[in-house]
């Protein structure tokens, strides 16, 4: 762990190991503390998530939410003046940008696991976002090369074993930029809008690689950044397959020791293809 590292908290502990105890010794813990995103000074969203990089997680989840389309839609992220914690955050939009407030449905507690928690309704979370249209491919040895990237962009998680990842990968496997958090959803947010913030967007051909298991809500999230392909470590769940078929994107799931599962948009993959015109694309058997 490194001084003044906000992705961790120390920790004394006593450790059990081949039958006899171990310590007090030091240890290492995810940092994990609230997050309040403030749109023109209106709560829009309260969080779990690791401090650290909060403009990027705010910038993010209102790319996710559909507020932010283009980096000329902000004027400015800072944290709140007079919150000394630094767990309050406020984003000002440009005076183009129009919004419905009710619309945020997502005004409410969010855990650091569920990023979804707080929709008013099922209809809220299949939010619209334009179809994935473009067209790439990336080779299957780039694929197998990047869980290996992304976990040596994992400082975090080797000090503490409990953070998740994502990262942001070019269809040659050039990593962009690798953020880590207590939720998934959240290093998604931060991925996203390093690369907003940066002026990178929309973001164009790119892979976007988490750890562990991919969710709806993370498929989503790739859909609003404009991103074509989501592959994860693990198992996607059924609605992220079913909303990456609709959305025509790609996602792979099990990508790791060498093999990979294409769940949808398989004609992005190099080789995939059976024959002129035909892609076998994968998904969910109705």
């Amino acid at each position: 762990m490194k001084p003044g590292d906000p992705s961790t908290r120390p920790a004394s502990i006593r450790r059990w190991s081949r039958g006899s105890w171990e310590g007090p010794v030091e240890d290492s813990l995810a940092a994990e503390e609230p997050l309040e995103i403030r749109v023109d000074t209106r709560s829009v969203s309260v969080t779990l998530r690791t401090p650290g990089h909060d403009d990027e997680l705010a910038a993010g989840f209102l790319v996710g939410e559909g507020l932010l389309r283009s980096p000329a839609d902000l004027r400015g992220i800072r944290p709140h003046p007079r919150n000394p914690s630094g767990n309050v955050v406020d984003v000002f939009l440009a005076d183009s940008v129009t919004f419905d407030f009710n619309s945020l449905t997502r005004h409410v507690f969010a855990s650091s696991s569920c990023g979804l928690c707080g929709r008013a309704s099922i209809d809220a979370l299949r939010r619209r976002f334009p179809q994935a249209t473009l067209e790439f491919e990336v080779d299957p040895g780039v694929l197998l090369g990047l869980p290996g990237r992304l976990r040596e962009a994992q400082a975090g998680f080797s000090a503490s074993g409990g953070l998740h990842a994502a990262a942001l990968f070019g269809p040659d496997g050039r990593l962009w930029v690798a953020r880590e958090d207590v939720g998934r959803h959240n290093a998604v947010d931060k991925v996203v809008g390093r690369r907003f913030l940066d002026g990178g967007f929309p973001l164009g051909p790119s892979v976007l690689m988490v750890s562990g298991r991919v969710s709806f809500e993370i498929v989503q999230k790739a859909l609003a950044a404009g991103i074509a392909m989501v592959a994860a470590v693990s198992a996607p769940s059924s609605l992220a397959v079913e909303f990456a078929t609709e959305s025509g994107q790609t996602l792979v799931g099990f990508l790791r020791e060498g093999r990979f599962n294409v769940y949808a948009g398989a004609r992005r993959i190099m080789g995939a293809r059976v024959g002129p015109g035909t892609d076998p694309d994968p998904g969910i058997v109705q």
